[in-house]
């Protein structure tokens, strides 16, 4: 801890995102960065507490006390080889992770002005790479094969360990390029596929074989006779549907239609104008208040829609910074306004869905009603009760953004094992990473017993 009075003396500082008149008319990372000397100063800040909760609460593990105080000292490589010990894609997680660590910060508790690790995670990744400091390792194989069914965040962490374990690993995906939701779930604002591209060219160097395109049959998984082992991290493919009347009417899509379909068409594949979901001149109603909503709303105003709404079914959270039903160290579950939010929303809470409107087989609207929530007296989940008169909120295209289904298997043989969302549920990228090298942690104690 090079400077034990830097938290008293430095306020916490945020590089913050590029003026919304001009981020909205590309794709380009919102983020900015901070210049060297701003960026250490905001490491000394770290404290490096006798109990370091910010290491409690990451998934991974991460010591940010180690490798902000390696920052603040200019020491960028050793900074990045304590970061990458314990996270093995930390350009991810500088971009796209809500920062657990950070709400857990004792800064946070007093102040409410945490270390800045997310960002200092990122910029940490970013001279790594810069500065040569990312290296390729060439593990001595063991003679035993692993198959990865799934190049998303939970996959790569997998592979990654089992390769560098020296394993020889094939990762399987039924995509076109690796990195799942990563690549096609995340804009391109918020993670701009590059960064994916070049952490792939490491892992193909370090001699992980990727086979993409493939239909991978998990009922019936040849794939466990062919290998040692099986890693299954296909994810939550399968999204959360509001059947209600007129669900058939053209404008009604999944969040996924059109995000991944405008990272395809960022990275050069072209598609029919029929098959084109597009915002562009159109009222866009987004139902669901989490982050695949809030990237539904940045895209549709780079797109150049008219107007966009966010309407939520659960009441809305409290303002912060503190949150009474999770208080510190636990995440705390208050409101949330991201820089696509910042861009024009119009948002509203406690709303539920009754029928999608349209004329000649085109939505036109979407019939709502406001909604309180009474407690059961029975327990458990509480009671919807309407209040007021349904409404009507005009829109020519509905994005659903309302979570992703638990995937259930089959009974898989002694050597198949599931991990990241496919295993847990949709989650979070950095508890994807977790899970993945977990998984690769049981794979290579069952192998080698």
């Amino acid at each position: 801890m090079g400077n034990p009075k830097a938290f008293l003396e430095i306020h916490r500082q945020e590089a913050g995102y590029r003026p919304i008149h001009d981020r909205i008319h590309d794709f380009g990372e919102v983020e900015q960065t901070l210049n060297t000397k701003e960026r250490k100063a905001q490491a000394s800040r770290c404290m490096d507490c006798g109990v370091p909760f910010c290491h409690w609460a990451c998934p991974l593990g991460n010591k940010p006390p180690e490798w902000n105080d390696a920052l603040y000292r200019g020491d960028w490589e050793l900074a990045y080889r304590l970061l990458n010990a314990t996270n093995p894609f930390p350009e991810f997680t500088g971009r796209i992770c809500p920062a657990l660590c950070e709400k857990a910060c004792i800064l946070n508790l007093i102040e409410h002005e945490p270390t800045t690790n997310r960002e200092d995670e990122a910029s940490i990744t970013e001279a790594a790479f810069r500065e040569g400091y990312v290296i390729t390792h060439h593990p001595k194989r063991n003679g035993k094969r692993v198959a990865v069914i799934g190049a998303g965040p939970a996959g790569l962490a997998a592979a990654n360990d089992l390769n560098l374990k020296g394993y020889e690993v094939t990762v399987y995906d039924r995509h076109e390029a690796a990195g799942g939701l990563l690549r096609y779930g995340i804009p391109n604002f918020k993670l701009n596929k590059a960064i994916i591209d070049r952490r792939m060219k490491v892992l193909y160097d370090e001699g992980i074989k990727f086979v993409f395109e493939a239909d991978i049959d998990l009922q019936h998984l040849s794939l466990a006779n062919e290998f040692d082992a099986v890693v299954i991290a296909t994810g939550t493919p399968t999204a959360r549907d509001l059947k209600i009347p007129g669900r058939e009417l053209k404008g009604v899509h999944f969040a996924l239609d059109i995000l991944s379909q405008q990272n395809r068409i960022l990275d050069g594949i072209e598609f029919k104008k029929d098959e084109i979901v597009t915002a562009k001149g159109k009222d866009v109603l987004v139902i669901g208040g989490g982050d695949t909503g809030s990237d539904c709303i940045g895209t549709a105003h780079r797109q150049g829609c008219k107007s966009v709404t966010q309407i939520e079914i659960m009441p809305k959270p409290p303002v912060g910074p503190e949150d009474p039903k999770n208080p510190w160290p636990a995440y705390p579950r208050t409101l949330k306004t991201t820089s696509s939010h910042e861009e024009g929303c119009t948002r509203r809470w406690n709303i539920n869905s009754l029928e999608f409107i349209g004329k000649d087989g085109k939505l036109t609207g979407v019939r709502v009603q406001e909604i309180d929530w009474k407690p059961n007296p029975e327990g458990g989940r509480p009671l919807m009760v309407e209040k007021g008169k349904p409404e009507i909120i005009k829109a020519e295209l509905v994005l659903l953004a309302m979570g992703f289904l638990k995937p259930e298997h089959p009974q898989y043989p002694k050597n198949v094992f599931v991990c990241g969302d496919a295993a847990n549920g949709a989650s979070l990228v950095v508890r994807a990473l977790a899970s993945g090298k977990q998984t690769a942690a049981k794979v290579d104690d069952f192998l080698k017993k």
